[in-house]
């Protein structure tokens, strides 16, 4: 698919993370001169996986050192990065705000210097509405985030939403579901679908916290890294949900990996966390209006393929083996 975002200049922040490594493939592809930003120990590790034709620049986000450098002649910004999870944040809000939101301000002062008019941000769509009254949840819902990487996103959507407003900046925000595929490596503190398939192949205990009727929307990589690609393109602001527009159980994640893999593992259960919301999935009919996109991978057709690319063989298959 052709799009208007090919030949331009793009920065990726957070280019060697979960999702920055299939949208900097996804830019490549489409024509994109790409320059990522990153830790340095992160993009020393991960060079070799980097394509040949991609520039790589290493700093340090929250204090801005080497922003500027990487912000020279870019014309959009993706900013993937995020220094907390929903499950740590409530333990140090204050660091959750001087990494993230403080990190986030100080990029959009250096976009204006550096007369870059587009960006395209990770939010949440997972946190950021907290126990919704309505499913599946759309854009307008309120927000009542109830984890303080939840509060710290919605505040990055509103100076976003400041930006633009008072200086112009093009701001595409993507409301991102519970996102899982290759290249996941929050293991245990991030991600369900990676971490149960994790504790499956090394036949560790899977903890599920409640009784695993709580829904989430799950969206596979792939789809999300094509929303972004999307977004990149846009001449005009806009806020988006993406996500599968289903919803699924924790029970029904365990279940589905269980039948692909053929293990079974052993569950502990454990008490309820405050912060989790009980049930929430996207209305994503605004991303298919505006954006042209739509999720393309089911949730069984997402973990088969992962699992695939983990290298996990069919039970079918192993019996023929």
């Amino acid at each position: 698919m052709a799009l208007g975002i090919a030949g331009s200049k793009v920065l990726v922040l957070g280019g060697r993370g979960f999702l920055g490594r299939h949208l900097v493939d996804l830019l490549v592809k489409e024509g994109c001169s790409v320059r990522i930003f990153d830790r340095p120990h992160r993009c020393a590790v991960d060079r070799e996986g980097c394509p040949p034709t991609v520039e790589v620049f290493e700093g340090d986000f929250i204090r801005g050192e080497g922003l500027a450098q990487a912000l020279v002649g870019v014309d959009v910004v993706f900013h993937l990065i995020s220094t907390t999870v929903p499950s740590d944040s409530n333990a140090d809000p204050i660091g959750d705000v001087n990494s993230n939101l403080l990190g986030t301000l100080r990029l959009l002062s250096l976009m204006r210097t550096a007369e870059v008019k587009r960006i395209v941000y990770a939010s949440s769509g997972g946190t950021i509405y907290g126990n919704p009254y309505a499913l599946p949840v759309p854009e307008n819902h309120p927000l009542g985030p109830i984890c303080s990487y939840g509060v710290v996103k919605v505040a990055i959507e509103h100076y976003l939403g400041l930006h633009s407003k008072l200086h112009g900046l093009v701001s595409n925000v993507l409301r991102i579901s519970n996102p899982y595929g290759a290249h996941q490596t929050r293991i245990g503190t991030q991600g369900v679908i990676s971490t149960f398939l994790d504790r499956l192949i090394k036949d560790e205990p899977i903890e599920i916290w409640g009784d695993g009727s709580m829904v989430r929307d799950y969206v596979y990589v792939t789809d999300v890294s094509r929303a972004l690609l999307l977004a990149g393109q846009r001449q005009k602001s806009g806020t988006f949900n993406i996500g599968s527009g289903v919803g699924h159980r924790v029970s029904d994640i365990l279940r589905i990996l269980q039948e692909r893999t053929g293990l079974t593992g052993t569950v502990r259960y454990l008490p309820h966390r405050k912060f989790d919301v009980e049930r929430i999935y996207l209305d994503v009919s605004l991303a298919r209006e505006e954006l042209g996109w739509k999720p393309e991978y089911s949730l069984e057709r997402g973990c088969s393929l992962y699992c695939d690319l983990l290298g996990i063989k069919p039970p079918e298959e192993l019996a023929l083996a």
